[in-house]
């Protein structure tokens, strides 16, 4: 076995903060691929509304994690945990290191701290509950598991059935099951969590929304919606939801693109209390510091790993 240490470089913040140009300028220093730690950003078809990166923003740095399933598919954070150490085992056995980016804090816990070795899913159990309302599937889950009922997006179809599928597989909750974590990689891990003035974040967000329309993402949320209409319920991702509201009549235009900036800034704000709570983030705010400092500071930190 290779004396070299394995290093990972985590970059982290919330939508819109400005992962990606850092990420980029760092892999280009160090040499290193980069891997998506994007819950929304694995799907195809979903380009415009997930801010994924274009193949011209990539500078010829290799991107993992990005496309790797149709809108349609169950894609969920044991799959990612298992599908990133694969890579990092291929990584480990050519010395190199890696750089992951993103914000879905449970994607990059699973991979930083590791993910608890929780039960396969059951396809009877899950016909049952997805015969069942999202209201009334929360409601479920906070009667058997108050504790995850208070850290899941309560929105997301898919993460409300499975954590009512391990509660019930396992007679156990939820909460403290994927807290006992095994980790499946032997990277040593730089996190870095980048962060702005809120008023800064929000206005970003705002920007970004407008730029999304712009580019086209009305007209990419119609072909999903067209074409993955038994499949809708799946699709949680901010962007699309509220732009299938409006193709059901129930909202306008206009109402569509205000939600789609107010949940960005709701989701931005998640964002920031769960890495508050994350202890071993450095955190540079890009309101205060410029990127080429934060990445000097990156670097030294990193050299000295």
């Amino acid at each position: 076995m290779s004396e070299k240490k394995l290093k990972g470089l985590v970059i982290s913040g919330p939508t819109g903060v400005g992962k990606t140009n850092l990420s980029i300028e760092l892999a280009k220093k160090l040499g290193c691929d980069i891997i998506s730690a994007d819950s929304m950003q694995v799907y195809k078809e979903m380009n415009i509304g997930t801010a994924k990166i274009s193949k011209d923003e990539m500078q010829g740095i290799k991107h993992h994690m990005i496309d790797i399933k149709t809108p349609k598919d169950d894609y969920s954070v044991g799959d990612f945990e298992e599908d990133v150490n694969k890579i990092l085992k291929e990584k480990e056995q050519k010395e190199e290191d890696v750089i992951i980016v993103g914000g879905t804090g449970l994607y990059l816990r699973a991979i930083t701290d590791g993910f608890s070795n929780l039960p396969s899913k059951n396809d009877k159990i899950r016909q049952k509950l997805d015969e069942i309302d999202t209201e009334s599937l929360a409601d479920m889950l906070k009667e058997l598991d108050e504790e995850a009922h208070g850290q899941i997006d309560l929105n997301n179809r898919l993460r409300l059935i499975r954590a009512i599928e391990v509660c019930k597989l396992t007679g156990q909750k939820y909460s403290e099951l994927r807290t006992k974590n095994i980790k499946g990689n032997n990277y040593k891990f730089l996190k870095v969590f980048l962060t702005r003035d809120r008023d800064e974040i929000y206005y970003r967000i705002d920007q970004r929304v407008d730029k999304m329309i712009e580019d086209g993402l009305v007209e990419e949320a119609k072909k999903i919606y067209t074409n993955y209409r038994e499949h809708l319920y799946k699709i949680s991702a901010i962007g699309y939801k509220e732009l299938f509201d409006h193709f059901d009549g129930i909202i306008s235009l206009e109402e569509a693109i205000e939600e789609i900036k107010q949940e960005s800034r709701r989701y931005a704000k998640r964002q920031l209390t769960w890495f508050r709570k994350e202890e071993d983030y450095i955190v540079y705010n890009l309101s205060e510091m410029s990127e080429e400092k934060i990445m000097d500071d990156i670097l030294d930190k990193w050299n000295k790993i």
